[in-house]
């Protein structure tokens, strides 16, 4: 057999081989969507008993083993007992695209090396930006809220300190604004760029947990009185904990008067763009200068699925374009959307976005919006009307806040969580601990909400029980 046969012949075996280990990775994804694991059933020490990582390998049947052991006991997102986070479901159509999107193992920097994909992300970030309001817009697709929010404040500082991406800072201080209820990247993404984590400031809230507009506009004034300059107002819409949403055209305004950049973190919220019913909470997102939107999030696209858009084309490629003449070659700039990344290696994370929108469309989202919203108002509805809870506040959107009388958030969700009965977290309102239910799983209907109620009624009963 020539050399070229023995090539073939390999060739083929890998196919063969790789075929063979799908077969049993679609086995396993059966076990875990009929599972759905919220707390691994074993304890923390269980993996000590291995197999390990080694010098001489394990055989193939081992590793596969070892492998679905440790994703059936991985917790899973998409049941109907976890309300933990602001991400939860499953979404079958943009799982599909995502195994086969790493089939491809593409990186998105070139459309040599990525081809039809590289259209695939102009598609959707244009469309996100014209739901933002943006006639013009750019942007691309980051590994999460907060990399998308760091993007914004990069460029943010760029535009407003002349030099500072050659020469660096010249000692001059810089402000950043954000509500008290806003993301905690928008400290750490200060600290990384340069302008130090002390340069934020924290921007009180209203009852509704929303920036108040009257604080931030006395804030800025205080800053530049003692020589401080503002170079961003951090817009949240749809904050962690409440789900709340700042007033985005009183900011603009602000932001305008001031001349500072406006970025709304809508990592949360830039879905509710989907909704006819609810999109008034974003009224005057066109009016800022960027923008944040999780896909992963209310749209149910699987984990990270994040845009950064930009109302200004060619700011991206402006800020973040450098010469790699061993990279860029072949294509212009607009189908290279290396040079508008913090990256270089960028996974594909378009394709399942792309798809998921294909399938549901704008009104399979709005549906889907809509619902999420209705679950949220009919648990506060059924926590209003139960002398045993108490509603901390009315929800702005998917999270719901509130106690069971007589008992510690803390504790409730800790009991829920060690007996595999619930998954739910809990968060500082006002001063209070409350329970933080989310409703972001599509899948989850009314039924579903008043199990979860009744279970965290329950262990708040039994906390009481075990304390007497």
């Amino acid at each position: 057999m020539s050399a070229i046969d023995e090539t073939v012949k390999s060739k083929d075996s890998q196919a063969e081989r790789t075929a063979e280990i799908l077969e049993h990775a679609f086995t396993i994804a059966r076990e875990v969507v009929d599972g759905e694991n919220i707390l691994p059933s074993r304890p923390e020490g269980w993996f000590a008993d291995g197999p390990h990582l080694s010098s001489a390998g394990h055989e193939l049947d081992e590793v596969i083993e070892a492998v679905r052991q440790v994703i059936t006991e991985t917790p899973s997102s998409a049941g109907s007992r976890f309300f933990n986070q602001l991400f939860g479901g499953r979404d079958p159509v943009a799982t599909f695209a995502e195994i086969l999107t790493t089939l491809t193992n593409t990186s998105m920097y070139t459309f040599k090396v990525a081809g039809p994909q590289i259209l695939i992300e102009k598609e959707v970030v244009a469309r996100m930006a014209a739901k933002v309001g943006y006639e013009n817009g750019d942007g691309i697709l980051a590994p999460g809220g907060s990399m998308a929010n760091l993007t914004a404040l990069i460029v943010a500082r760029n535009e407003a300190v002349s030099g500072v991406r050659d020469a660096g800072f010249d000692g001059t201080r810089y402000t950043v604004y954000t509500s008290e209820a806003g993301h905690y990247s928008t400290r750490k993404n200060a600290g990384i760029v340069g302008l130090g984590r002390d340069s934020v400031r924290e921007v009180a809230t209203d009852g509704r947990g929303r920036m108040d507009v009257a604080c931030l506009k006395r804030m800025i004034a205080e800053d530049r009185a003692v020589g401080f300059i503002p170079i961003m107002i951090n817009a949240t819409a749809g904050t962690t904990v409440l789900g709340a949403f700042d007033p985005l055209s009183e900011i603009a305004e602000v932001a305008e008067s001031e001349k500072v950049w406006m970025h709304v973190d809508g990592a949360l919220g830039g879905s509710v763009l989907l909704s006819e019913k609810h999109r008034h909470l974003l009224e005057g997102s066109q009016l800022a200068d960027s923008f944040t939107w999780n896909a992963h999030k209310m749209m149910g696209v699987p984990l990270s699925c994040s845009a950064i858009l930009m109302k200004e084309r060619g700011l991206l490629g402006r800020h973040f374009n450098e010469d790699a003449g061993y990279l860029f070659q072949a294509d212009v700039d607009d189908l290279n959307p290396g040079t508008r990344s913090i990256q270089c290696g960028r996974r594909n994370d378009a394709l399942k976005l792309w798809a998921a929108w294909l399938y549901h469309g704008d009104e399979g989202y709005r549906a889907r919006l809509d619902h999420l919203f209705d679950l949220a108002h009919f648990a506060a509805d059924r926590i209003k009307a139960d002398p045993a809870l108490d509603l901390v506040a009315s929800p702005e959107s998917i999270a719901v806040c509130f106690e069971v009388k007589g008992s510690s958030a803390g504790d409730i969700c800790r009991c829920l969580d060690l007996e595999n009965r619930l998954k739910v977290g809990f968060g500082e309102v006002a001063g209070r601990q409350a329970i933080r239910l989310v409703c972001v799983n599509p899948d989850l209907e009314e039924q579903d909400i008043a199990f979860a109620l009744d279970e965290i009624k329950g262990a708040g009963g039994q906390r009481r029980q075990e304390r007497a």
